[in-house]
């Protein structure tokens, strides 16, 4: 498993986790929380995100098996996702909303929709048709420490950053997770054509 282990592609990985994650941006709404009187258990969190991104990484392959959907046409519409996750973020809007029933503070929003998403499920599963999975996992491991880091020490990680420091960083990794959602579109849609050439060519 560690013989596919490939810092660039480990680097490239947390990244574009680490966007979509996008903990840093999450801050004032944990504050807003904290200062509701609602009680958010940073190790809970993170261990919990973790292991609902740990089994979707491994069980989600078997579930798009079972509908009969390659990797390919995943990370194609996994791409579109991280493409409106991007504008979000760029463009100061709101395209994914959560509108659910739970209001429990630790587990909604703070792990389901903002670290455990359907944004962040998409991505694992779309990176794992450019990378290795022991570099995704890396990356991930990585990304759930900082998130860690960042809900337990959220008032001082805003107090260095500044709320200027948190925006701009959001704008920045925002652009980069653009870049990297027309990235992925483009090398699992030319795949995809590929197929559909090798197959009419084989009729």
């Amino acid at each position: 498993m560690f013989t596919d282990f490939n810092f660039q592609q480990m680097l490239s990985a947390f990244i574009v986790l680490f966007a979509v994650i996008d903990i840093i941006g999450a801050i004032p709404i944990i504050i807003n929380l904290k200062d509701k009187g609602k009680d958010v258990n940073a190790l809970k969190a993170t261990l919990i995100s973790f292991c609902l991104l740990l089994g979707f990484f491994y069980v989600g392959d078997i579930v798009l098996k079972l509908f009969h959907v390659d990797i390919e046409s995943f990370a194609v519409a996994g791409a579109l996702v991280i493409f409106l996750l991007s504008l979000e973020m760029i463009l100061d809007i709101e395209i994914f909303k959560n509108q659910g029933p739970i209001k429990e503070a630790t587990l909604v929003p703070l792990v389901f929709p903002l670290l455990a998403g359907a944004g962040s499920f998409t991505t694992l599963l779309s990176l794992r048709a450019e990378y290795a999975s022991v570099n995704i996992i890396v990356a991930l491991v990585l990304n759930m420490l900082w998130v860690y880091f960042v809900v337990r020490m959220t008032r001082k990680v805003e107090k260095v950053l500044g709320k200027g420091g948190i925006y701009l960083i959001r704008k920045f990794f925002g652009i980069i997770l653009l870049a990297i959602s027309v990235k992925l579109f483009m090398s699992n849609i030319t795949l995809l054509m590929e197929q559909i050439e090798a197959s009419t060519k084989a009729l």
